[in-house]
């Protein structure tokens, strides 16, 4: 099937995947798993989504790329109905989360530059976060075990800071600082959310230094976590804000949206050939239509709750913690969480690691409770052995 060919950056499993149907994805050999993966938090409607499919159909027989030269009527549209949706003034459109990053690292050095002098381009980001594969991004990931010496040197001007600990917002934030840059739940750090009343603080802290907040919304963005901004959630109203993953449900498509003193974005200062095009954009609208339908993020928190619940109620001794926001799930377990991994595709349910030993569940949104019931029998039984 060619994997031969593809570097095994990823440590894949030898298994190919051929279709899939809602929270359903089958192989090549006919086999069917329940998707708690959801490509990583991508695929947010889960697969072969009839009005995705039919919006990504007409606008690919319509137009797929025009060139930033110029506006789609599109992607126009689109920036109108997310912009609208969030409360942000302006929007960069990506092709993945690690390039919406790079944008909001490159938004936060221009604001410190206007407002501070070359002084101020210090970016503070959290221990356990993570933010990209590229230089910068990877720079500012707060976790050692990205950070190879093959790799290095490692780019300047970023510093980390404990999450959930007051005493580490002491002398974090001075006049060298531009932004404070976060994510609400660390997502690949091992599903850990944020306390809410210490991000309002961290927040402060880095506005009374004259920093401004970003909030890396790749993961948690686009009705993860119960509510379309899990920022929301933490009542701190960032100026900027980052978003890919689910934002077109599946075709690459990243976002740096922004507002107020984060607004400094001119003509020339960032670009990108395929940011933004007509095909990605047609699939984020359907995306946007969808999440905020009437009851729809409510049902996400309520998925969210039954399944966090569900696994308490196994009282296993497996089971250390179970935590998270919505259906962005996390499972601490006491056993190598690589092996139950691998047991539990075997017997027919995706899902992830992330983390140290946590298992990671980040299901369609819109899955259903039969399929809920089907992976978390499988989980169980797993454990159980």
């Amino acid at each position: 099937m060619g994997s031969a060919r593809v570097v095994n950056n990823y440590g894949s499993f030898d298994v190919v995947m051929k279709s899939g149907k809602g929270s359903v994805v089958t192989d090549v050999n006919g086999k069917k798993y329940i998707d708690f993966l959801s490509g990583i938090a991508v695929n947010c409607f889960g697969h072969n989504f009839r009005p995705l499919v039919k919006a990504v159909s007409a606008q690919a027989k319509k137009q797929i790329h025009v060139c930033n030269y110029f506006l789609s009527d599109t992607g126009a549209a689109y920036a109108d109905d997310l912009l609208s949706a969030t409360g942000f003034e302006g929007v960069f459109f990506g092709n993945s989360g690690a390039e919406a990053n790079e944008a909001a690292v490159k938004l936060a050095r221009k604001y410190g530059q206007l407002n501070g002098g070359a002084a101020r381009k210090t970016i503070v980001t959290l221990e356990h976060s993570f933010h990209g594969r590229t230089m910068a991004t990877l720079t500012a990931t707060g976790q050692e075990q990205f950070h190879p010496e093959s790799f290095a040197p490692y780019m300047p001007g970023f510093r980390t800071i404990r999450p959930n600990d007051y005493g580490s917002l002491k002398g974090a934030f001075d006049g060298t600082v531009a932004a404070l840059m976060m994510e609400c739940v660390q997502g690949e750090g091992g599903v850990l959310p944020l306390d809410k009343d210490w991000a309002q603080a961290a927040a402060q802290a880095a506005r009374d230094a004259g920093a401004i907040v970003i909030c890396d919304e790749v993961q948690t963005g686009m009705g993860r976590t119960g509510t379309l901004l899990a920022s929301e959630q933490l009542g701190i109203k960032p100026e900027a804000v980052t978003l890919a993953k689910a934002i077109a449900g599946g075709i690459p498509m990243g976002a740096c949206l922004f507002r107020g003193k984060g607004a400094v974005f001119q003509a020339g200062d960032h670009q990108s050939t395929f940011g933004g095009n007509p095909l990605a954009c047609s699939a984020a609208r359907v995306v946007l239509r969808e999440l905020l339908k009437p009851g729809f993020l409510e049902s996400v928190q309520q998925k969210g709750e039954y399944i966090r619940s569900a696994v308490r109620s196994w009282n296993s001794p497996c089971v250390e913690d179970v935590r998270g926001s919505g259906l962005m799930i996390g499972i601490q377990v006491s056993r190598n969480p690589a092996e139950i991994e691998r047991l539990c595709l075997e017997k027919g349910v995706l899902f992830s690691t992330a983390g140290k030993n946590v298992l990671r569940l980040v299901p369609p949104l819109n899955i259903r409770l039969r399929e809920i019931d089907r992976g978390l029998s499988i989980i169980k039984e797993v454990l159980a052995q």
